[in-house]
């Protein structure tokens, strides 16, 4: 992938130290730069600003529309403001609450199920705000692709688009990693601060890196054409991992050895579950075939399988949710195959590195 390019795509984010906010000694006083969040960063800004500019003098009642969607956004935003930061302490209806209690909340709670009422208010309509901010872009992408002189920033949106749905899919990754008992408990800490400051600024560093790679494996494994036979992949892999960056590559190096890691690799290349993948190995090995298309993966499961996906953004998180679905399925009944998706597995290590790469950096100043 070029450098370049991939510079471009990353989500723009507030830096915040996380240990501003991890003192528990003395109570802080509600701050505004601290509880808020951005309706819409510079860039996508000036993008809507475009929008207005190019179409104010020959549509008048679909500008009027987009603004009425913006202001929506910004009512939200204005609801989202009103709760208590997640980084602070606050004296709550059933107590004091503080990024610390959160923490331990986060890291207690053994449950395998779905986690939505056990989570705080404002992430919960923090990621209300996400997914309508999404809509909202991905409807302007639309827009933008039907009107001819707005088709030089449908790209643009598209873009914005997919990066804020990678940032509704991190939420995901970490509570999936914070619930890990495998992973140690100093980075399972690490995690829970890093999903506070997502759901109290709902932008991250960490995704604003990862997510070029992922949607580049995303549009290299939608193009290619594995060989259903030994169904290893391994022709695909090596030319996905070709036209990724160095930390693909080494990920894909330090990693795939792992029987877990190999097969949600091969989940995320085949577009089918671990389970269905040994059926069909199976069936092939019986029957003395080589290798077959995607198109008669059906007819040998016999059973209708979707495998093909575009590139819409929607698809990627679809196939993404059934996979790790999957994953908690297996965890909880303690089955053979992948407890993780590739994304978890990717995800946790760039983090790993990142922190290894800043412990270095403090140890040698």
């Amino acid at each position: 992938m070029d450098k370049k390019n991939s510079e471009q795509d990353k989500i723009e984010y507030i830096s915040v130290n996380v240990h501003d906010f991890l003192a528990d000694s003395t109570p802080v006083e509600p701050s505004e730069e601290v509880s808020n969040i951005v309706v819409f960063t510079p860039k996508q800004r000036e993008m809507i600003d475009k929008v207005f500019k190019l179409l104010e003098s020959t549509d008048k009642a679909r500008c009027a529309k987009i603004q009425e969607r913006i202001q929506d956004l910004e009512s939200l935003v204005a609801s989202f403001a009103k709760f208590p930061s997640l980084l602070e302490r606050h004296e709550l209806t059933a107590g004091l609450r503080t990024p610390q209690s959160l923490i331990h909340s986060l890291l207690s709670n053994h449950d395998l199920g779905d986690q939505a009422l056990n989570l705080p208010s404002k992430a919960t309509l923090g990621k209300g705000f996400l997914i309508a901010k999404i809509h909202t872009f991905s409807s302007l992408t639309k827009l933008a692709r039907r009107t001819p002189v707005l088709n030089d920033i449908a790209t643009e949106f598209q873009g914005e688009t997919v990066s804020m749905m990678f940032m509704l899919l991190a939420e995901d990754v970490y509570l999936n990693l914070i619930r890990d008992e495998s992973i140690p408990m100093e980075f399972r800490r690490h995690l829970c601060e890093s999903l506070l400051l997502l759901w109290e600024h709902r932008n991250d560093q960490t995704i604003g890196d990862i997510a070029p790679v992922l949607q580049a494996v995303w549009t290299a494994r939608s193009k290619l054409a594995p060989a259903f036979g030994t169904m290893m992949g391994t022709s695909e892999l090596l030319l996905i991992s070709i036209q990724m960056g160095s930390t693909w590559i080494k990920f894909i190096k330090e990693r795939l050895g792992n029987q877990e890691v190999s097969q949600a690799m091969e989940e995320f290349l085949f577009g089918i579950s671990f389970e269905q993948i040994r059926t069909l190995r199976s069936i092939l090995k019986d029957k003395g075939i080589t290798a077959i298309s995607r198109d008669e993966v059906s007819k040998f499961l016999g059973e209708e399988i979707t495998m093909d996906a575009n590139h819409d953004y929607r698809d990627f998180y679809t196939m993404y949710t059934i996979r790790r679905d999957n994953a908690r399925a297996r965890t909880r009944m303690h089955l053979e195959g992948p407890h993780k998706t590739l994304e978890d597995y990717f995800i946790q290590f760039v983090m790993e590195q990142n922190r290894e790469i800043q412990h270095n950096g403090t140890a040698t100043e």
